[in-house]
């Protein structure tokens, strides 16, 4: 039985509701930057997600400039040097690009321990466990704060000068904000993915054939995740495990061949598919940050790089303390992320030639590296000091 009682309001600079890769990296970046940050998360620490745990070379250099590279290898990710394009029985195989020599794809059960860890030795409070109840607001409008939900039932509140949606994309931050889809998108393909004990050691796999895609991302423990995708209608209508070997066999004869001699470890994972979406970011006293403001199909594995991305940004805005910031911060993220959303868009269709996606792979890296540029020349310039800030009020 809830708590109903409220105990006297806590008060901070920002409080994110979520503490995965997007909201842990933001309670990170603005703790490091002086300000008093709480986040809060319903699951539990280290808990595990579904996840393609591909880092993108933006999303390994925004761990680079963190200084968490270190920790995500010495969790014993595999360094990914090479990455191969099966269009068909054709081959092509392109080394990484990266100023910090690999890609990597660690579990999220790695991946956000560190992350979490980081936030917190930067002074950031992460408290799990907690459910966002309401938002909070002033009498014109503002977003003030809000109540959440601890583990015990108690019912806490607190004021904070911004109050950040990383909670999914489900957000309730969103929802109660009645953030706008300015965007929406109409292709969402289903994913069955399962771990393989021994193939972590071949680098990045990327299948394409039939009107299917497949592949291998090598992450912790020795293991794989081994993923195939397409259209709803062809995951319809058979158990997991016959359709997973049906369309493997399909996407990946040489894929589903090495399956036959290995046992997945754990159970089947399947992703239904959900259309992409670009929402509004912010307005007044809130923002959202990570799937909280912006999705698209995970065929492109961009959605890591885009979390990191975005958090960098969103945390610069909010030390800038000022509309016009938060008001740039939705500008940028959105002239970096409609050139990937629309590739992402017909690929997700999954009714391509190997042609035709062959090109739109192309432009999808072309766009990367300017996303990449362009992050360098925002990050070079460092953001501005809160003028005031709660925890001194």
């Amino acid at each position: 039985m809830f708590d109903t009682a409220i105990a006297r309001p806590e008060r901070y600079d920002a409080v994110i509701v979520g503490a995965r890769c997007a909201g842990a990296a933001t309670a990170m970046l603005l703790a490091r930057a002086g300000l008093r940050v709480l986040a809060i998360d319903r699951a539990e620490y280290g808990s595990d997600t579904l996840s393609t745990h591909t880092l993108m070379n933006g999303a390994v250099l925004s761990l680079d400039r963190w200084g968490l590279l270190p920790a995500v290898r010495a969790a014993g990710t595999p360094a990914v040097m090479a990455t191969t394009f099966h269009y068909g029985d054709e081959q092509i195989t392109v080394p990484a690009r990266t100023e910090a020599d690999a890609l990597y794809a660690p579990r999220r059960t790695v991946l956000d321990r560190i992350l979490v860890d980081a936030a917190r030795d930067a002074g950031a409070e992460i408290r799990f466990g907690c459910t966002m109840e309401t938002l909070t607001t002033d009498g014109g409008g503002r977003v003030t704060g809000l109540i959440y939900i601890g583990p015990n039932g108690q019912r806490i509140a607190v004021h904070a000068r911004i109050v950040i949606g990383a909670d999914g994309a489900s957000s309730r931050v969103a929802a109660q904000v009645s953030a706008k889809t300015r965007v929406r998108g109409e292709a969402g393909g289903a994913t069955l993915m399962c771990y393989v004990p021994g193939m972590a050691g071949r680098g990045f796999h990327w299948h394409y054939r039939n009107g299917l895609m497949a592949g291998i991302i090598p992450t912790n423990d020795d293991q794989a995740c081994v993923f195939v995708g397409g259209r709803h209608e062809r995951f319809r209508g058979a158990p997991l495990a016959e359709t997973f070997q049906t369309r493997l066999r399909e996407a990946a004869p040489s894929l589903a061949a090495a399956m036959r001699r290995t046992e997945p470890a754990g159970r089947l994972r399947f992703f239904a598919g959900r259309c992409g979406y670009l929402r509004t970011a912010q307005g007044a006293g809130w923002a959202l940050v990570g799937d909280a403001g912006y999705f698209k199909d995970p065929c492109t594995a961009h959605g890591i790089t885009d979390a990191f991305r975005d958090a960098e940004l969103l945390a610069r805005a909010v030390i800038a303390d000022h509309p016009a910031a938060l008001a740039a911060y939705e500008t940028q993220r959105d002239s970096l992320s409609l050139p990937l959303f629309e590739i992402t868009e017909r690929i997700a269709r999954f009714d391509w030639s190997l042609g035709a996606l062959k090109r739109d792979l192309i432009a999808l890296g072309k766009c990367m590296q300017e996303e990449n540029e362009a992050m360098s020349r925002i990050v070079a310039e460092p953001p501005q000091a809160p003028p005031r800030l709660a925890a001194a009020s």
